[in-house]
């Protein structure tokens, strides 16, 4: 195989990583970016908590608050999120170092507030475990150390000099104390932010870690295209000299007394030939694929044409009794014609053909701005496990070493080409297969004039 095609191959597969690691890097943005959604919410739910928990004790229970610095701290805390608000109203990149900064706000609004109503004998005392258990659910393990030592060192700070809340510590009375009534409510509250709140930050979490892992499953697939295009292009450079060897043999048999004058003998060389013209189309259509003899193989044409010749050329060498083929393209667009998008199409009737010998119909139309290509055949259609196994390598109900390469191809093809591919059943019988192309990525120009 030519060092130049290794050499292509393999810088593929550097853009390819360098893809995947940009992929991942936005994901964890988005959950982060989820993420400080969710301390906004929260630090609107700490705003109303303040402002109830302060009118109850001051008004229900006559414990008397410094309430001016208590609510220009709240004051200060609700400028922050509506900033906080307005940033991030829409979706933007957020990285750790900017929930660390949120969650430190949050820790030092709440130290303020503790330190003016009673310090270390506010039963409230408890929120700093949700802030801690934020921090190290959200945070690397740095950052919530760091929270836990600020909260240590805000402790000692309110142990040291904080007024103690005026309030009668009466534990003997039970239920009835007003501090023991305090403390439940406050783990209460904290037990049930966590469990809002962590559900919804787990779920962020488990939605970031499934894009990644379908991200990484792509990139499996692809590396294993990669290596498939590598055996491939090799084999089919080796097999290019044997086949025109064969091709001359058998142009040597067709002139040869022994031959002409034998009608059967003749016609089995004239398919001999045509089988070998096939294996050397196929042959090239590898070599195209893989980044080679591009420039002598492009052909500008349209869309309604390359369609018309690739349904012509798969009847003329496949065996089938009835092949429906409606090309419904009213407005032609003009394109180079491109091996590997034609061998993905063939691949899908060739799919369709084993399952369904007798009929088989192939309807193009233009949707929009996309190539809509669907394959219809009247056979069992698919087992719901092949449905959602569907495109994946070597998944095939077929018994065959390699089955299921044909559709993985397909698939992949068309993601490259930032299409799609929709397998269904049809409420009939058979199977449904729905190629859907963006135009961009095949044209050769936005429009062309009517075709004549």
């Amino acid at each position: 195989m030519p060092q130049s095609s290794g050499e292509d191959w393999s810088a593929d597969a550097r853009a390819r990583d360098m893809r995947q690691a940009s992929l991942a890097a936005h994901l964890e943005e988005d959950t982060g970016y989820s993420n400080m959604q969710q301390l906004i919410q929260l630090r609107w739910i700490a705003v109303i908590g303040q402002i109830t928990t302060m009118a109850t004790v001051t008004v229900g229970f006559g414990v008397a608050l410094p309430l001016p610095a208590m609510l220009g701290v709240l004051s200060c805390l609700i400028a922050f999120n509506m900033f906080s608000q307005e940033r991030w109203q829409d979706p933007r990149p957020v990285d750790n170092r900017q929930l660390f900064l949120a969650l430190l706000v949050d820790v030092f609004s709440l130290t303020l507030q503790l330190y003016l109503s009673g310090g270390l004998t506010n039963p409230f005392v408890f929120l700093y475990l949700l802030q801690i258990i934020l921090s190290a659910v959200l945070l690397p393990a740095w950052s919530t150390w760091t929270i836990v030592g600020i909260v240590s060192l805000c402790l000692v700070i309110m142990g040291a000099f904080a007024k103690p809340l005026a309030i009668p510590f009466d534990y003997e009375r039970g239920l009835a104390s007003l501090y023991i009534q305090g403390i439940l409510i406050s783990v209460a509250v904290n037990a049930a932010l966590l469990v809002i709140f962590l559900v919804r930050i787990n779920r962020n979490q488990r939605a970031g870690d499934a894009q990644l892992a379908d991200l990484r499953q792509r990139a499996a697939e692809e590396e294993h295209i990669v290596r498939m295009g590598l055996l491939a292009s090799g084999a089919a450079h080796e097999l290019g000299t044997p086949l025109a060897t064969l091709a001359v043999i058998v142009g040597d048999w067709s002139h040869m007394p022994e031959f002409s004058k034998n009608p059967e003998l003749l016609a089995e060389i004239g398919e001999m030939q045509t089988q070998l013209k096939r294996c050397k189309a196929i042959v090239s259509g590898i070599l195209l694929s893989a980044g080679e003899a591009r420039g002598e193989s492009s052909v500008k044409t349209t869309i309604k044409v390359f369609l018309d010749q690739l349904a012509e050329e798969w009847r003329a060498i496949r065996t089938i009794q009835t092949f429906v083929y409606e090309n419904r393209i009213e407005h032609d667009v003009a394109v180079v014609s491109d091996s590997a998008l034609k061998q993905m199409i063939w691949n899908v009737l060739d799919n369709a053909l084993e399952a369904s010998p007798h009929w088989l119909r192939l309807e193009a139309t233009l949707e929009g701005d996309a190539l809509a290509l669907v394959v219809t055949d009247d056979g069992a259609g698919f087992a719901p496990g092949m449905l959602e196994q569907f495109g994946k390598p070597y998944q095939s109900t077929k018994g065959r070493v390699g089955g299921g390469l044909g559709l993985f191809l397909v698939v992949n093809v068309a993601r490259t080409l930032g299409g799609s591919v929709s397998p269904s059943n049809r409420a009939q019988g058979g199977a449904m297969v729905r190629l859907n192309l963006p135009l961009s990525s095949i044209a050769l120009e936005p429009e062309i004039p009517h075709a004549a």
